[in-house]
């Protein structure tokens, strides 16, 4: 079933950042940092992939998902969905099905035997494509699924994410000189602002974080004496 009628954005944001706060799938620690994938250090975590196991929430996710897409890039914008290798795989399911969409899925690379696909499924030559993944940092990943889903001779003009940072420079900009309209549901800036309203965290945390989401680059671990 295609949802058509959903809360408002802002509403939207709020819900989803409370429901990944009530699965844990959030961790804030100033002293210790975690090392994400590029390397960098910070504050702050954030696992998507928690929500597959959660029906209740993966449901109205995908439902707002599904519904963000069509208000903000409209609904009869795409032929095909795509998910980015792994996390967005499950996600590109949810949302294909409530759209009636097929559903396809871009690898990292090339697996190196068989066909030595990038593309897994069906996707041909002028398909208007949605890649749908968990998350979005700083846009990097999302250019080289693109340009993938590109190289087939298909189209691809939005990408829709649960969680976006929202935390680092001209993100949505390089993404709009790629061609690429961002679509999510929310930032960390939603994220503390639920977590300060339950307590989700203690007030000296929630302050060390909020150092960090102001100035990325420039923030250090807080040291405990």
């Amino acid at each position: 079933m295609i949802p058509t009628s959903y809360p408002t954005k802002d509403e939207i944001a709020r819900l989803t950042a409370g429901m990944l706060l009530e699965i844990g799938a959030v961790d804030f620690n100033t002293a210790t940092p975690f090392t994400h994938a590029s390397g960098k250090q910070a504050p702050t975590y954030v696992d998507c992939r928690k929500l597959i196991s959660y029906p209740r929430i993966r449901a109205t996710l995908m439902d707002f998902l599904t519904v963000t897409v069509m208000r903000e890039a409209g609904f009869e914008a795409f032929d095909n969905v795509a998910g980015g290798e792994t996390a967005g795989i499950p996600f590109a399911a949810l949302v294909a099905e409530r759209m009636a969409l097929p559903m396809t899925y871009v690898r990292k690379k090339p697996k190196g035997y068989g066909r030595n696909a990038c593309i897994e499924g069906v996707m041909t030559p002028g398909q208007r494509v949605l890649l749908v993944e968990d998350l979005t940092t700083d846009g990097g990943s999302k250019l080289s699924f693109v340009d993938a889903i590109r190289d087939t001779g298909a189209t691809c003009a939005a990408t829709a994410v649960i969680f976006y940072y929202g935390i680092f420079e001209r993100v949505e900009q390089r993404l709009s000189d790629h061609g690429v309209q961002l679509l999510h549901l929310c930032t960390w800036w939603d994220v503390i602002a639920v977590a300060r309203t339950r307590g989700s965290f203690d007030a000296a945390t929630l302050e060390g974080v909020e150092a960090y989401l102001r100035n990325p680059a420039g923030w250090t671990p807080s040291i405990t004496v």
